[in-house]
């Protein structure tokens, strides 16, 4: 029997050829290919500037200690999403405010949303789920109406004057909503290049800013590079320069570079990345063709507004119960074929039933849940393993 396992990465002799031709470089670590990539990540998205780290939990954390967010501050996440979204919030001191989902949808409930800001809100981070892009501009209306009740904490929170948008991009790279693309929709975009996603580096991730913000890029820059280099004032790279050894430690800080070897693979995938979304674009549809006929509810991935990156095959198994579906886990992986689920809403974890997080505030996240089956979806799946996969899940249900 074939297995289909459940999101394999795509490298081809192009990522190994980059690879190789950084590990016979002589350079590494963060160096030319790190800083290459960051500037294709910038020009991609269409950006000024993008910083390349070693994960998007990094990412948004640094995020988060750039803007000056830390304890007695709040920060406003969705109930349905992965632990990376939180945790980045509790590392900094901030206090975490959990919204529910919009009932039947993976964004969260912007009406609900608007009533958990407070004056100690300090930033708002939307999860564009399967790589869907959230309803930013209503994001972005909430906090202008509400930027009466802004107190900025930090120079670049009152160079903000609002309440700051950080996407969770983490699923979301090359999504397009509107004609902007995933990148340059928020004030800050944080993407996760870890090896199931449509794009990656092995583990690695990035952040992008908005161009409109009028904030100064290279400053901000170097504020990312002291967080993410110990608080050296220099580089590496910098340093190989004849005579340009010395250097400073300004703080005490963190260690979360990306390496060359990392942003060579990357490098590679996003030569190739458009060429990858079009085979995730051509599997949604042959899924959702395949599926017409079932009691199974896809996600909105391609729409009149724009497109999502077909980053999960999220569907919802109308009428089922928790133990229906997982049922259909089972019996789908007796067949060989590996399905998930995402996600387990954040209060249904221990670490934050501990910090006071109830799994009953939260009915519409916890039904979402329950009913959620992502089935495979990804640049080498086959369309005939795609219509084994909805054969399998048809005579199952």
């Amino acid at each position: 029997m074939e297995k289909i396992p459940f999101s394999p990465p795509d490298i081809t002799q192009a990522e190994i050829d980059e690879v190789v031709d950084t590990l016979r470089s002589g350079w590494i670590t963060t160096g030319p290919k790190s800083k290459q990539f960051e500037r294709e990540i910038a020009a991609y998205c269409g950006t000024d500037t993008a910083v390349c780290l070693n994960s998007a939990t990094a990412s948004l954390e640094l995020t988060l200690r750039v803007l000056g967010i830390g304890p007695g501050d709040e920060v406003i996440v969705p109930a349905y999403t992965y632990t990376a979204t939180a945790s980045p919030v509790c590392h900094v001191g901030a206090t975490l405010v959990m919204v529910d989902s919009q009932p039947d949808c993976y964004e969260m409930d912007y009406a609900q949303l608007e009533k958990a800001i407070t004056p100690r809100t300090k930033a708002i981070i939307p999860v564009d789920v399967g790589g869907i892009l959230c309803d930013y501009t209503r994001i972005f209306s909430i906090v202008e109406d509400r930027r009466g009740d802004f107190s900025p904490a930090s120079p670049l929170q009152a160079q903000l004057g609002r309440i700051a948008v950080i996407a969770d991009g983490a699923h979301s790279f090359g999504a397009v909503r509107g004609g902007i693309r995933s990148g340059a929709w928020a004030d800050f975009t944080t993407f996760s290049f870890h090896a199931v996603k449509n794009l990656t580096t092995a583990e690695g991730g990035a952040v992008t800013w908005r161009r409109d913000l009028g904030l100064d890029d290279a400053a901000l820059y170097r504020r990312y590079m002291l967080l993410s280099l110990h608080g050296q004032d220099k580089d590496a790279l910098a340093k190989t320069k004849a005579g340009a050894w010395e250097y400073d430690i300004v703080a005490p800080l963190y260690k979360c570079n990306m390496t060359d070897i990392m942003a060579a693979i990357g490098l590679a995938q996003l030569h190739r990345y458009e060429e990858l979304l079009a085979k995730r674009y051509a599997l949604v549809e042959q899924y959702h063709e395949l599926l017409a006929s079932t009691a199974i509810r896809p996600a909105r991935h391609l729409t009149e507004d724009g497109r999502s990156s077909c980053h999960l095959y999220l569907t919802e198994l109308e009428g089922k119960t928790l133990s229906q579906r997982n049922a259909v886990i089972d019996a789908l992986a007796q067949q060989g074929i590996a399905s998930n689920v995402h996600y387990k809403p954040l209060p249904l974890l221990t670490a934050y039933r501990d910090l006071g997080f109830r799994m009953e505030d939260y009915p519409n996240a916890y039904g979402l849940y329950e009913r959620e089956l992502t089935l495979p979806l990804y640049s080498t799946l086959t369309q005939a393993q795609a219509e084994r996969i909805c054969g399998a899940l048809r005579e199952i249900l």
